[in-house]
This record gives structure tokens, sequence and C-alpha cells, in this order.
């Protein structure tokens, strides 16, 4: 029986220059130009969503009415997202300004949990670098906001909250709180990238271990029970995974509302 070499199998969950494909199909698929695989799912996941919301937007712009089961399902996902969502965490006065980029906030990340569901694919928010881009994002548009309501200076004044202070007490407390409520708002949108991170990635890695005891019993009396057993656990877990899809996704950006919010209404 093999060993269960755990380097292997986060290959197969990580980045790479090229796609691992079954053994009778060449083992892998080379991606020129030096282009990785997650670039290349992210590049389709984004046309694919112009593909759909382009012509969505255009269809609207003019006035016709968006027919179709997937249109009006698209439509549901949409409003829902920012009634119920985007202008309660920001506030219905200003929500509008933000709702475009974090409809697409959403559905990007979505779109790229999703791809990992497919065979012999991978999800790119199983990359530190992928999560960490968007955090950082949002972590620029949430300082950015907040910066042009209230100007630069006040804003990050308004970080510390307003206390009754001896002027001795407040000369010592004042830049020891505003220290702090830089770095929790820099650790905020770190823990943003990670949780991401951490979920599709710890999800992808389980469901390659458990198909990797398929090779691993090749050839004994335990390969039928084993498969029978691994595939029936694959299931499940891709079932889990397509939940995990849509609830880190909506997480990501409710959050990204909720700290654009917060930089909107100080208080």
């Amino acid at each position: 029986m093999a060993e269960l070499n755990i380097n292997e199998i986060a290959g197969h969950v990580s980045d790479a220059n090229s796609f691992h494909i079954p053994a009778f199909l060449g083992g892998h698929i080379d991606i020129p130009l030096g282009i990785t695989k997650y670039m290349l799912l992210e590049v389709v996941v984004g046309l694919v969503l112009c593909a759909i919301f382009i012509p969505m937007a255009l269809k609207m712009r003019s006035g016709k009415p968006l027919k179709g089961r997937f249109w009006n399902l698209m439509e549901v996902f949409l409003l829902y997202l920012r009634d119920n969502v985007i202008r309660p965490s920001i506030g219905k006065h200003d929500a509008d300004r933000f709702t475009p980029y974090l409809w697409t906030l959403f559905f990007f990340i979505l779109g790229c949990n999703l791809v990992g569901m497919l065979p012999w694919s991978g999800s790119p928010t199983g990359s530190l670098s992928v999560t960490a881009v968007l955090a950082l994002t949002t972590f620029v548009i949430v300082n950015v906001a907040g910066m042009q309501r209230y100007g630069a200076g006040k804003y990050w004044l308004g970080l510390v909250p307003h206390m009754d202070l001896p002027p001795v007490l407040a000369i010592v407390l004042k830049p020891m709180l505003f220290l702090i409520e830089v770095v929790g708002l820099i650790i905020k949108h770190v823990v943003l990238s990670i949780r991401l991170l951490a979920n599709m990635f710890a999800g992808h890695m389980v469901l390659a271990v458990f198909l990797a005891f398929i090779p691993m019993t090749a050839g004994t009396i335990w390969w039928f029970p084993v498969t029978i057993g691994s595939v029936s656990m694959a299931v499940c877990l891709s079932l889990l995974e397509l939940f995990v899809a849509f609830l880190q996704a909506y997480i990501f950006m409710f959050l990204s509302a909720l700290f654009i919010g917060m930089a909107v209404h100080q208080h």
C-alpha cells in the first residue's frame, strides 16, 4: 500500500504553471508565457462576469425588461445584496456609490470559488496572493472613502473615540489609542484575506486527501470499499464546498460593506 504524500496532494490544490490531469491524458497541461493556473482562471472568471453583466446592464439602461429565468435570478441576487446587505451596512445615502464594487467583489469571489469545483481545475481564492489583493483593495477603498468624507486629518484622528480626559492623560493615552486603532484596522483586513484563504484551501485539501486514498489502495483487497467510501465522502464534501463557496463570497462582501460603512460614518 502506498504512503500518503501530503506534499504531492497539496501540489494539486496549489497554484502552478500547469493543470494536473489524469496520467492517461498526459499528467499535466503546461501554461505558456509564465502564466499560472490561477491567473488564467481569474481571467476566465472575469470574462464570464463581463459576458453576463455587461449585456444585462445595457438592457436595463435601455429600459427593456429582463426576461428569462437566468436573468431574473441574477436580478434577484443583485437586488437582495443591495437592499439587504449593502444599504443596511453603509446607509442608503452612501451605499449606491460602493454598490458596483461590492457586487463585483461578491461575484468575482463566487466565480473563483466555483471554478475550484471543476475537475482538474483549482480555486484562485485558495491562494494568499489573490485573497490578499482583494483585502488590500477593500482596505484602500475604506480609507479613501473615509478621507473623502472627513478629510485626511479628521478621518485618521477620528479613529480615536472621543473621551473627556485631562490634558496630561490625553497626551499619553490618545497616541496609544490611535496606534491601537490603526493596527486593528490593518488586522481586520488581514483576517479578511486569511479567512477566505483558509476556508477554500482547507476544503479542497480535505477533498484531495479523501480521493488520494483510492490510488493508495490500488491492487489490494481494500481498493473497492475504500473507493466507495472515498467517493461518497467526496460527494458529501463537494456539496458542503458548494455552500461554502457562496457563504465565503457573501461574508467577504458583507464585511467589506461593513468596514466601508464604519469609515464613512465615524462616531
